[in-house]
């Protein structure tokens, strides 16, 4: 019988996956989606490669929830379908991990280490970890890291202004979204697209948003830094903001608790719409002034963060579209494509403007192949 091969990948506020038999990564067997999770609203959708899709409310669920849902119906629909490998999505590999790593029990506690420097993401990556392992005791786990892609990138794009001793100690800007930017240039390769030749920013808007720069197909600086919360305005984090007003939060006393929760939570879209949801859609729904204010921040602060990635390329030729807001939001892309209309672009016509849906599953399990790859036979559900 064919092994199988799952990708995970946990977001702040969503499940996407895919299951693959090995050597077929292009063609899943199963694929879905649970979002809205932790909203009361959570649903998951499923789209198998023979049969109809199928939406299921999940109602109030939250990841780990939605994780056990998906598990039953990866177990109801394929009971005895060996599995290979798991591969999972996990934000941050810190200094040590710069490309997908199997899962052994030192790896797992290095990961959970950087738990506090990803508490959105982190724990639901590795949640997922233990729960298949759990569920499929002799499959290979690999972590795919969202860090790998930015490894290598310029010192002057990775550094703090900072003395040396905290980068050696692994204070630096370590970028997220890496798999989905592996995506969009492996898509563009797809369509015959220069890469090579291009400055490109990649701009992945969803719940989680960054811009990334990427010149010669490889990272060259980004919007985010050392945590998921710099650069742009994003779902329920505030992006960049000045270190004094921590300070002065701080000194009017905020412990560090109140002040994560803040941050991570109450600020970006959700913080400055005020209708306590960060999703773009409800937002966009709102009829109310703080929601229109709020979906004009996102806008002007996309704006702003790509022009100045484009400063580290030396010019900017061509962006391109990824995620939730910027693959399905026309408005959006157009507002943050008029902003930038004054860049000459690669021929002096303005630069392009691209939409390439990310499929970070599909480099998750091609990366869970590859690294499994002296590992024979597989695993059925322990049930």
């Amino acid at each position: 019988m064919t092994d199988a091969i799952l990708a995970l990948n946990a977001g702040s506020s969503s499940i996407k996956f895919a299951l693959a038999a090995s050597g077929q990564a292009d063609k899943p067997l199963l694929s879905g989606l649970a979002e809205r999770l932790g909203t009361g609203e959570g649903t998951l959708r499923l789209n198998p490669r023979a049969g109809d899709p199928e939406t299921r409310a999940l109602g109030a669920c939250d990841h780990h929830t939605a994780l056990a849902a998906l598990c039953d119906v990866i177990h109801d629909r394929h009971p005895d379908l060996p599995m290979t490998g798991i591969g999972h999505r996990i934000v941050h590999g810190g200094p040590d991990f710069a490309a997908p790593v199997a899962v052994t029990d030192d790896v797992l506690a290095r990961l959970e280490a950087l738990v506090p420097l990803a508490p959105l993401h982190q724990p639901n990556g590795i949640a997922g970890i233990r729960a298949t392992r759990a569920l499929f005791p002799d499959a290979g786990q690999v972590a795919c890291l969202d860090t790998a892609f930015h490894a290598g990138k310029p010192w002057v794009h990775d550094a703090y202004a900072l003395p040396a001793q905290y980068y050696a100690d692994g204070l630096r800007r370590y970028g997220f979204h890496g798999l989905a930017c592996e995506s969009v240039c492996d898509s563009l390769t797809v369509r015959d697209y220069p890469l090579s030749e291009r400055r490109i920013a990649i701009a992945h808007l969803g719940n989680g948003c960054s811009v990334t720069a990427v010149r010669g197909g490889r990272s060259v600086a980004t919007s985010m830094g050392f945590s998921a919360l710099d650069g742009l305005t994003m779902g329920t984090r505030c992006g960049h903001i000045d270190p004094g007003v921590l300070l002065h939060l701080l000194r009017e006393g905020y412990d560090a608790a109140s002040l994560e929760r803040l941050l991570y939570h109450d600020s970006g879209l959700r913080g400055l719409s005020g209708i306590s949801s960060g999703d773009m859609r409800d937002i966009a729904a709102s009829d109310s002034d703080t929601a229109r204010g709020a979906i004009a921040h996102f806008i002007a602060r996309a704006v702003e963060e790509i022009c100045r990635l484009a400063g580290a390329m030396g010019g900017l030729d061509t962006v391109v579209f990824s995620g939730g807001i910027g693959e399905n939001a026309a408005d959006i892309r157009q507002a943050i494509a008029e902003g930038l209309a004054f860049l000459p672009g690669h021929d002096g016509r303005g630069v392009d403007v691209l939409v390439c849906p990310a499929d970070e599953e599909r480099r998750i399990l091609t990366a869970t192949e590859q690294v499994l790859k002296p590992v024979a036979g597989g695993s059925r559900p322990a049930r």
